[in-house]
């Protein structure tokens, strides 16, 4: 973590910075980072303290991942960064009146930045989260890592699953510590559900239902002239060239839903968006978190016109090698349903959601959690029964392991392992036929043609290059 020597930057140091390039420009800085009271924190010091870097600052980002970090008093938000130039204004001064009100002084400590490698190299900032579009999540982890930051990443890990690879591995090469934005394991029924499933309370596990929210389709959007707020070339990524229009990218005027969510250049729609989180409890409850399924079939609707062009209603299933099936389909209620010999138990978020302008779950009144017999969720868990680690606060955990150095509660290959069994319904949605995967080398049987789909073609200026 960085010293309160090195958070103290001199102002001949900061002008010396910034004249290389390595600050942003003038325009996007409210006042170089200061160092804030130790009472400010209580008892965590300064020199303590972990300095955190937000890279995407839009809906997810303000209502769920800075507030999720700022208030623990171990940490403090000492930077921001977006490729819209409104958006680091607008984070600024949210972040910077948190800390006003939090001390009851005028704070202006926080740094803005138009391009995240510069954030990435002021050394001053010790982590960062990213909550960016889906296609820039593996680029930003491999560079953040890289330049050693420890990473708070959104899920999905990836837009496919050759750049997860790439993550998962050099995070892993790199030693730091990386947390998946998979909050559900961070939410007590979520946890009992699977201690339950795990220890025998259904008798053998069969099959496991999984129900996600839909997302609807769009109209034709015509061309538009690009905002002189927004560096659009770089937004689009590693992703192909296209016209800018407001619903491909994000609102200009609020943080409502954002229209790249359902555009199939930049993710996989629901099958990742939500897929991600009930995938990876259900992996958990399968005990199958480093692994895969084995056959992947399945059947989807895809928009024949509009903008937006992510799967719309689907069903598709998978086995895997212990012989229990997977059934996903936004045509089930939303959560995760485990089916056993003796029983079943249903795990769901209940009406709860992460921002407002999430999607409404098909059952907005169902239970956070139900059995086909009440005792069932009534029991306790016994001393010599499995008790799986437990976490409170998902933020708070990764907070806690940038500390201690201990693994997270969502690690960077359950975050793959999980983004990968998404994208692999995708493809048996897209190739309409039984697809024969082999989790060890993470690769399709004897399939060219799904394996073709394991990675895209990457714009040169943005491919993600792992240097060390």
């Amino acid at each position: 973590m960085a010293t309160e020597q090195n958070n103290n930057i001199s102002r001949r140091k900061f002008l010396d910075l910034s004249s290389k390039g390595v600050l942003a420009s003038s325009t996007l800085l409210a006042g170089f980072p200061t160092i804030v009271p130790s009472s400010v924190f209580g008892k965590n010091a300064p020199s303590n303290r972990i300095n955190i870097g937000a890279i995407g600052v839009g809906r997810i980002s303000r209502g769920h991942d800075m507030p999720g970090v700022w208030k623990h008093d171990t940490a403090q938000i000492m930077a921001v960064c977006d490729l819209d130039s409104n958006r680091i204004e607008s984070a600024q001064k949210l972040v910077n009146g948190y800390y006003t009100k939090k001390t009851g002084k005028e704070f202006n400590g926080v740094t803005g930045y138009g391009d995240y490698r510069e954030l990435l190299s002021n050394k001053d900032i010790d982590a960062v989260i990213v909550s960016t579009p889906d296609h820039w999540h593996a680029p930003i982890v491999v560079h953040a890592v890289e330049a050693g930051k420890d990473v708070y990443v959104q899920k999905p890990a990836s837009l496919t699953i050759s750049e997860g690879r790439m993550m998962a591995d050099a995070v892993k090469k790199s030693g730091r510590i990386l947390q998946i934005g998979s909050q559900q394991r961070s939410t007590s029924q979520f946890r009992y559900a699977v201690e339950l499933v795990r220890n025998g309370r259904i008798g053998k596990l069969q099959k496991v239902y999984v129900g996600l929210p839909g997302d609807p389709s769009g109209n034709e959007e015509a061309e538009m002239p690009i905002p002189k707020n927004l560096n659009y070339d770089m937004w689009l990524g590693t992703t192909p060239e296209v016209y800018y229009t407001e619903k491909r990218v994000h609102p200009q005027v609020g943080f409502d839903r954002p229209g790249w969510l359902r555009c199939e250049q930049f993710g996989a729609g629901m099958i990742t968006g939500w897929g991600a989180h009930h995938i990876d409890i259900a992996h958990w409850g399968m005990d199958k978190e480093y692994s895969g399924p084995t056959e992947i079939w399945g059947k989807a609707d895809f928009p024949t016109s509009g903008l937006w062009n992510v799967h719309g209603i689907f069903t598709t299933h998978a086995m895997y090698d212990n012989g229990v099936e997977m059934i996903i389909s936004n045509e089930i209620p939303n959560g995760i349903k485990f089916e056993g010999t003796e029983g079943w138990i249903f795990v769901s978020r209940g009406d709860g959601a992460v921002t407002s302008s999430d999607p409404i779950a098909k059952q907005n009144a169902a239970k956070k959690l139900d059995a086909s017999d009440p005792k069932i969720i009534t029991s306790e868990i016994g001393p010599n029964e499995l008790h799986l680690p437990v976490s409170n606060d998902h933020h708070g955990n990764w907070l806690e392991s940038v500390a201690s150095r201990k693994e997270p509660i969502a690690p960077a290959e359950i975050g793959h392992r999980s983004c990968s069994a998404c994208l692999l319904h995708h493809a048996a949605m897209k190739l309409k036929r039984r697809l024969y995967w082999d989790p060890k080398t993470e690769r399709f049987k004897n399939d060219n043609e799904a394996n073709a789909l394991l990675s895209r073609p990457q714009r040169s200026a943005y491919a993600i290059k792992v240097t060390k």
